[in-house]
């Protein structure tokens, strides 16, 4: 019986640990241009403290971000896009970082294809 009454209450503990996550999903435009802004922005924010899922989708230059927002918020986010070398919605990139992008990957580069 003991066993029993544990186990259901460890799954309820559990089930209701998974339920309770409230992670949240926002949307960045950014500056990126090609797959090594993608890798590197990826990256960034891959490392960054909350961030659980990071994505570029390169055609609309859309960064889609899943994070925890106990652990970060979206200025946090934005502030490590910008200090990445990328813009950020209205968040001009930090210029020294930009300066240390790839010439190919500045703003002021031509889009292009990799190879």
């Amino acid at each position: 019986m003991k066993t029993t009454l544990f186990s259901i209450l460890f799954a309820f503990t559990l089930s209701f640990g998974f339920a309770q996550t409230g992670d949240k999903e926002v949307k960045i435009k950014t500056s990126a241009i090609c797959e090594m802004c993608k890798e590197r922005l990826e990256r960034n924010l891959g490392l960054s403290k909350g961030v659980k899922y990071a994505n570029l989708d390169l055609t609309d230059k859309v960064m889609t971000i899943k994070y925890n927002p106990k652990k970060t918020n979206v200025a946090s986010i934005k502030e490590t896009i910008v200090n990445t070398g990328y813009d950020a919605d209205e968040a001009v990139a930090d210029q020294k970082a930009h300066d240390k992008l790839p010439d190919c990957c500045q703003k002021t580069a031509a889009p292009h294809s990799d190879m």
